[in-house]
C-alpha cells in the first residue's frame, strides 16, 4: 500500500515540514507513477512545484535505482497559509504577519516582552506581569514616629510626647519654635494666648478645695516613645477637682521642669495626665529637687524597655499614691498641653511642694532625655489660684 497524507487533517506546520522530506524519498523508492500519484494527493494539502519524470523511468530502469533529486524541499512554510493554531496556545492576531516559525516568533515575542520600558502599556496575548503583595510599605521616618506615638498613648490622651505622625522635637528645626509650622493642625503652639508651661508668679491665695486622689496599686507598662519616658496605667484611678472626676490615663517625665515657680527652674518634673467624661483633661504636675532617692520613680527606672517604641509591661504594681507629696497644696490655672497640638482648655494643678531625686535618678534619665522641656509661655494675664 502506497502511504500517503490525509489532506483533511490540520497537521500542524512543523509535523509537515519535518516529515516531508522523508515521505518524498519514500514515495520516490515506490515508482514513477506511484510517485506522480502521491504529489497529486499531497497537493490537495500544500501547493508543489511541477516537475517532469525523470529520465530513467522512460528508459525502462529498475525503480530501486531512481534517485530523489537532491534539491527537493518542501515548499517555504511562508509560501502556505497558516494552519490552525492548537486551541491550548492562543496566537496572537498579527500571527500572518510574523515569522514563518511559530516557535521562533514565540521566543521573539516574549524576549521583546521582557525588555519592555517600565512605561510600556501595549497588552497583548503574550505579555508577562510580574507583581509582587508587599503593598505594605514600611512607614517612613516621620510616619514611623507616629506609629510609635499610637503605640505610646495606647489610645489615651495624646497629651505629652507623641502627638500627631509629624517628627517634632525639642531643639533645632524641630524644636519649639517650628512646631506650629510644622502641622496645620499644630497653629495653637504660636498662636494660642493660654499656653503652658507658665512662670507661677503672683497666685491667688483662697481657701480651695483639696485635690482627692483616689489612686491604686495599679499595674503598669514603661515606653519610651522617642520624646520621654512614659508610664501607662489601667484605669481606676482618679482625682476630683470641685466634685470634677477625671480618670488617670498616664505619666510622663520632663528634664529641666517645665513649670517654674517665681522665676525657679527644678531639676525635673513628672506630669500626671487625666481626662474626664466629656474629654476635658486635667494635668497634676510634681517638682523635683535633687535629694534622697524616690523609691516609686525607681520602680519606673527598673522597668524601663530594650527598645525604644515598645511596652514593656511590670510584673509588680505601681503604688501611685506614694508617688505624691505629704503636702497636697497646689496652684491652678487653665492652660494648654505642653506638647503639639498645644491644645487649651487644660485645668493645671502644679504641687507647691517640691519632691526630690537622687543625682543618679536624675542622670539615668538625662542619658536618655538630656532636654525636653517646652520653654515658658506668656502668662498673658491669667488669674493664678494657690491653696492657703
Amino acid at each position: 500500500m502506497t502511504p500517503s497524507l490525509n489532506p483533511a487533517f490540520p497537521w500542524p506546520a512543523l509535523v509537515r515540514a519535518t516529515l516531508a522530506p522523508a515521505l518524498a524519498l519514500a514515495l520516490a523508492g515506490a515508482g514513477a507513477d506511484s510517485a506522480r500519484a502521491e504529489a497529486g494527493a499531497q497537493g490537495a494539502a500544500k501547493p508543489a512545484p511541477a516537475r517532469s519524470s525523470p529520465p530513467n523511468a522512460a528508459a525502462g530502469r529498475s525503480p530501486t535505482t531512481i534517485m530523489a533529486p537532491a534539491t527537493r524541499r518542501p515548499a517555504a512554510p511562508a509560501a502556505r497559509a497558516a494552519p490552525p493554531a492548537p486551541e491550548d496556545v492562543p496566537l496572537p492576531a498579527d500571527t500572518a504577519a510574523a515569522s514563518a516559525d511559530p516557535l521562533e516568533h514565540l521566543r521573539q515575542r516574549l524576549a521583546d516582552r521582557l525588555v519592555a520600558p517600565k512605561g510600556a502599556t501595549a497588552s497583548g496575548s503574550f505579555d508577562v506581569r510580574i507583581s509582587t503583595r508587599s503593598g505594605l510599605q514600611g512607614p517612613s521616618g516621620a510616619a514611623a514616629q507616629g506609629v510609635a506615638s499610637g503605640r505610646a498613648r495606647g489610645g489615651k490622651v495624646a497629651h505629652g510626647p507623641g502627638a500627631g505622625a509629624v517628627h517634632w522635637g525639642y531643639e533645632g528645626e524641630h524644636g519649639p519654635a517650628a512646631w506650629a509650622k510644622l502641622k496645620p493642625e499644630f497653629g495653637l503652639c504660636k498662636t494660642g494666648e493660654r499656653q503652658s508651661p507658665i512662670d507661677i508668679r503672683g497666685g491667688l491665695a483662697v481657701n480651695l478645695e483639696p485635690v482627692k486622689f483616689d489612686y491604686q496599686d495599679s499595674p503598669f507598662s514603661v515606653i519610651d516613645n522617642g520624646h520621654t519616658v512614659q508610664v501607662n496605667l489601667q484605669p481606676g484611678n482618679s482625682i476630683d477637682i470641685g466634685g470634677r472626676k477625671f480618670e488617670l490615663q498616664q505619666f510622663h517625665f520632663h528634664r529641666p521642669s517645665e513649670e517654674r515657680i517665681d522665676g525657679r527652674q527644678f531639676e525635673m518634673s513628672l506630669h500626671l495626665v487625666h481626662k474626664d467624661a466629656q474629654g476635658r483633661l486635667a494635668v497634676v504636675a510634681l517638682l523635683f529637687d535633687e535629694g534622697p532617692p524616690h523609691a516609686v520613680v525607681q520602680d519606673v527606672w527598673n522597668n524601663l524597655p530594650l527598645e525604644r517604641g515598645e511596652a514593656r509591661p511590670a510584673r509588680q504594681p505601681l503604688a501611685l499614691t506614694e508617688l505624691l507629696p505629704d503636702d497636697r497644696r497646689y496652684y491652678t490655672y487653665m492652660g494648654s498641653l505642653t506638647t503639639p497640638p498645644c491644645s487649651e482648655g487644660v485645668q493645671w494643678v502644679v504641687m507647691r511642694s517640691p519632691l526630690s531625686l537622687t543625682a543618679e535618678q536624675i542622670g539615668l534619665f538625662s542619658r536618655i532625655y538630656p532636654m525636653n522641656a517646652r520653654p515658658v509661655q506668656s502668662a498673658s494675664g491669667r488669674r493664678i489660684l494657690q491653696s492657703d
